[in-house]
């Protein structure tokens, strides 16, 4: 595990330089984020991937965008594969819709749960595993409805839970629930491990932690 412990502005930093300063594609770094949690995701399902049910929770943002990667590439292994859109589909741009249009390409499933998440959620068959791409290490405000209920219903499960960056709802510089947060079993973070990652009580959202190298050039976290 890396030695350095990342805010949410240094992460974003860091981010923001590899693409912007060192013409790193920003689909490069989301590639290279996916396939470390689908690396964590096949040990978890003890590498037995093929015919195993996965629910892929997709949000916003590039953690959306990292949850259609990660579709992509479980579906690719083998597994049954259901992906819940907590954002319309026509709200995604950039590299999140890149990866959405390659899901749909591949004929995957593709539920847009925007105007009822819970419902959507109740109606499903039960899953394995279920992957939180839901929210970022930008959230630092009290989670709003409909998702707070969608983390409580993910808590309630009985699935491996395996949360992408951050579990969705903790807070990356306090490590506190901002108002409710994921509770995963596996949390695969991407650079360095997160401030808050190390604070009271966030273990129990966390889990096991697994820092990924996902191509940013070392001295970017040097200076961050």
């Amino acid at each position: 595990m890396s030695r350095f412990e990342l805010t949410r502005t240094q992460a974003r930093a860091i981010d923001e330089a590899a693409i912007n300063k060192h013409g790193i594609p920003g689909l490069t770094l989301m590639e290279n984020a996916s396939r470390a949690v689908v690396g964590e995701a096949i040990t978890m399902l003890d590498h037995d991937v093929p015919g195993r049910s996965v629910l892929v929770l997709c949000g916003g943002g590039n953690n959306g965008g990292d949850g259609f990667a990660v579709s992509r590439m479980l579906h690719d292994a083998g597994a049954k594969i259901t992906i819940v859109t907590l954002r319309p589909l026509e709200s995604y741009t950039g590299d999140s819709l890149t990866n959405l249009e390659r899901c749909q390409a591949m004929g995957m499933v593709i539920a847009d749960a925007t105007d009822s998440p819970i419902n959507t959620l109740r109606q499903l068959d039960p899953h394995e595993m279920i992957i939180d791409a839901i929210m970022g290490t930008g959230l630092s405000s009290t989670v709003r409805r409909p998702l707070d209920k969608v983390i409580d219903w993910i808590n309630h499960q009985r699935a491996m839970v395996l949360s992408v960056d951050i579990p969705s709802g903790l807070d990356c510089d306090t490590g506190k629930a901002l108002g409710t947060a994921v509770e995963a079993d596996s949390t695969v973070t991407f650079i360095a491990t997160k401030v808050g990652f190390a604070k009271a009580n966030a273990g129990r959202h966390t889990g096991r932690v697994i820092v990924a190298d996902i191509g940013t050039p070392p001295h970017l976290l040097e200076q961050a």
